[in-house]
């Protein structure tokens, strides 16, 4: 496997140690407080033509207020999707800064507010543009593939944007082409792409603070408990993480693979935040978080993005209410960042393929 060296540019750098050290959660709110600020929600969301677009890893509560006011849940792709076709003058986008960014992209008429802007990502972080594009310059030989978990500005510099559904099937076509491939940003997906089809890549080096804690050794142990349990991971996880595991897909190709597994038990390798949208579709089932490297005191995640984490309904009702947090994208960026995105769009299509986002 060859990664690009990055100064150790990857997720246990300082840079995203002092973006986590720095991540403060929003104060509890009561359950009359809960009640009050969500009717107030509900109420501006109406008046402004506004519609909540909500990951997968946010708070159950943000997922559910969502779907209650004819918003969506889903992956990040399909977030910025259902954006695009809304009946809506504003997009409020919970998740963190890639999301609202594509969103804008793929709706540059609407305006597309945050909870918070300081939600972003260890992978996005650890791919500046100011690294990125003079590597990219140094092998001007190879197409430059980037995972959707990136700035604007780096999907503006790339060929293709793929997600984790639709990696494999665009790197094995740009195998056949005969194309040597830089992959950025997560050095474990792109591993197992590389693994799984054999093709000529550079691998950018990063990886996501959640997937990256899953261990081999827990996830073992774990399974001699639950003898009779399914393993679902993300490819972002470790290779020795992946090759326990019996089914590897993105969120959404989790989701479907616990409702249609016979197992009752599942130990699942991704954000617990999935855990709320999993005991919706399989209520009969039970899911089991993968074990971390740590313990709640002392890992980086404990198997929850920290950032996903400070999305809150506090700060929800304040950008709504001071129409804030607004996520700007320059437009020659954003018309160049379409053209890869657009690339693959135009090539599922083509292969019937379903694109659905990752993270």
């Amino acid at each position: 496997m060859t990664i690009f060296e990055t100064d150790k540019l990857a997720s246990d750098t300082e840079l995203v140690r002092r973006y986590l050290d720095n991540a403060q959660p929003s104060a509890d709110l009561t359950a009359a407080d809960t009640e009050r600020v969500i009717d107030r929600i509900k109420q501006l969301l109406q008046t402004r033509r506004a519609k909540l677009v909500a990951h997968y890893y946010v708070a159950a509560e943000l997922q559910e207020l969502a779907e209650a006011t004819g918003g969506f849940v889903g992956d990040s792709l399909e977030m910025a999707r259902f954006g695009r076709d809304a009946d809506a003058d504003i997009l409020v986008v919970a998740g963190v800064r890639f999301m609202g960014e594509s969103a804008k992209i793929l709706s540059p008429d609407k305006r597309v507010l945050m909870p918070t802007l300081e939600a972003t990502c260890s992978l996005d972080i650890a791919c500046p543009i100011d690294r990125f594009a003079p590597f990219c310059d140094a092998h001007p030989d190879h197409t430059v593939v980037v995972y959707a978990n990136t700035s604007a500005a780096v999907k503006a510099r790339a060929d293709w944007v793929v997600t984790s559904s639709i990696a494999l099937d665009v790197v094995e076509y740009l195998m056949e082409q005969g194309e040597q491939i830089i992959w950025a940003p997560d050095k474990h997906l792109g591993n197992y792409i590389k693994n799984t089809t054999g093709a000529d890549m550079l691998l950018w080096d990063a990886a996501c603070v959640v997937h990256e804690e899953f261990k081999a050794r827990g996830l073992l142990d774990m399974r001699a408990l639950y003898p009779d349990a399914a393993v679902l991971a993300h490819p972002e996880s470790p290779e020795a993480v992946l090759a326990i595991a019996d089914v590897i897909g993105s969120t959404t190709q989790i989701i479907k693979a616990a409702m249609q597994l016979p197992n009752r038990d599942i130990i699942v390798a991704t954000d617990k935040g999935i855990f709320h949208k999993l005991q919706q579709l399989a209520p009969g089932k039970n899911f089991i978080v993968a074990p971390t490297a740590g313990n709640d005191a002392t890992c980086r995640s404990c198997a929850h993005c920290p950032w996903m984490g400070m999305n809150s309904l506090q700060r929800l009702l304040l950008s709504l209410e001071r129409l804030d947090n607004e996520i700007r994208v320059d437009a020659g960026i954003a018309e160049r960042a379409m053209v890869p995105l657009q690339r693959m769009l135009d090539f599922a299509a083509q292969n019937q393929l379903k694109v659905r986002g990752k993270a």
